[in-house]
């Protein structure tokens, strides 16, 4: 209800305005020396121009389009404007004759330009990648398996080294009777504090020597 109620509003309006503003062009051209109906077809002229900027502001906004509109709305303003009392009616200026004069010639010029000037193109867009489907935004981009696999081809065999260039192996190292005699002690000791066999570790960290010469030790003494 309420909007129906602000449309009418805004209807009743607009239509007092135009009637205002109808009247005072009515008045100006026939001020100016342009009596009977052609100082009615001027307002018609005005409203009929801003019709035509109206419909090709709708589609573009060109300079065109705004440069007409301005020269519109200057004739229709300037008619109120000059209506006001602001302008002696009864002895008009010779250059207010002269433009109304001109008008008719101004307006059919304006309405065909824009009417028959092409419309600006409007910038192209540059083509954009189809969007990824939502189901495959969560899978990682897979970068794509050539349809042949090539077959390694076998390394070469490495040449055999004779068994005569082959490192001989290295051979236990000797132990000396005394510090087998040592450890000996020492391994009874570990059997009589703990129940257990000396291991290889727990000798070499008592003794100090390497692992290497541990490990003779411990074979000697097993």
């Amino acid at each position: 209800m309420s909007r129906s109620i602000r449309l009418d509003a805004v209807l009743i309006q607009a239509v007092i305005a135009g009637a205002l503003s109808f009247a005072h062009l009515h008045d100006l051209a026939e001020a100016a020396g342009q009596t009977g109906w052609k100082a009615w077809a001027y307002p018609v002229s005005v409203d009929l121009l801003l019709v035509a900027v109206w419909r090709r502001l709708r589609t573009e906004r060109s300079k065109l389009a705004w440069f007409w509109f301005l020269v519109a709305l200057v004739a229709s303003l300037g008619a109120n404007i000059a209506t006001a009392g602001l302008l002696d009616l009864d002895h008009v200026p010779a250059w207010l004759r002269i433009l109304v004069a001109g008008w008719p010639a101004l307006a059919f010029l304006g309405g065909t330009l824009l009417a028959h000037s092409p419309a600006e193109p409007a910038p192209s867009r540059t083509s954009e990648p189809a969007p990824r489907p939502a189901q495959d935004l969560d899978r990682p981009e897979r970068p794509e398996q050539p349809s042949e696999i090539p077959t390694p081809e076998p390394a070469p065999a490495l040449p055999q080294a004779p068994a005569s260039a082959m490192p001989p192996k290295t051979s236990a190292p000797a132990v000396p009777p005394a510090l087998v005699d040592h450890a000996r002690k020492v391994a009874t000791e570990h059997r009589t504090r703990t129940g257990t066999d000396i291991d290889t570790a727990t000798l070499r960290a008592r003794l100090g020597v390497p692992e290497d010469l541990a490990g003779a030790i411990v074979a000697q003494l097993a």
